[in-house]
């Protein structure tokens, strides 16, 4: 199957019923994506699709079919870091790190949306995260500071 991801094709061949966290992990060497429960509801493994916030955990490799796909690795780089990067590098909200793939994936589609986003919004988009550290006030803080960042440019 061939798949747009990151914004380069790439060629995968993998079972289409399986899921489709392992087909990124396994067979494209995408580690930002990160497995955690494997049931959906936790939120490390989120990804986007076509700009949508989605667990691929529970997604199955078939649904990428003529899909964009932006994992970690596609946000962003080293010389121009996304603003939620920067942000999540300037204020170090994690403690472990594990869940932050997956929230800086629901706040960079958040971010990218365009709309006026306000603390309730990004509370809202991070509900389905789990934190297992306690670390979510410091990762709103975080996401707030990205935000304060282009909505005032």
């Amino acid at each position: 199957m061939e798949l747009m991801i990151n914004g380069v094709k790439r060629n995968c061949d993998f079972p289409a019923n399986a899921f489709a966290i392992y087909a990124l992990r396994n067979d494209l060497d995408l580690k930002g994506v990160r497995m955690g429960c494997g049931d959906g509801h936790c939120g490390a493994c989120t990804v986007l699709v076509d700009g949508v916030p989605t667990t691929s955990c529970d997604l199955p490799f078939w649904a990428l079919e003529g899909k964009m796909i932006t994992t970690p690795e596609g946000v962003g780089t080293i010389e121009h870091p996304h603003p939620v990067q920067a942000a999540v590098l300037a204020e170090q909200p994690g403690q472990c790190g594990f869940c932050l793939s997956g929230i800086l994936m629901s706040s960079v589609a958040l971010i990218d949306s365009g709309m006026r986003v306000t603390e309730i919004d990004v509370r809202a988009a991070l509900d389905k995260h789990l934190c297992r550290c306690g670390s979510q006030p410091r990762i709103i803080k975080a996401v707030m500071a990205a935000l304060e960042k282009v909505q005032t440019v």
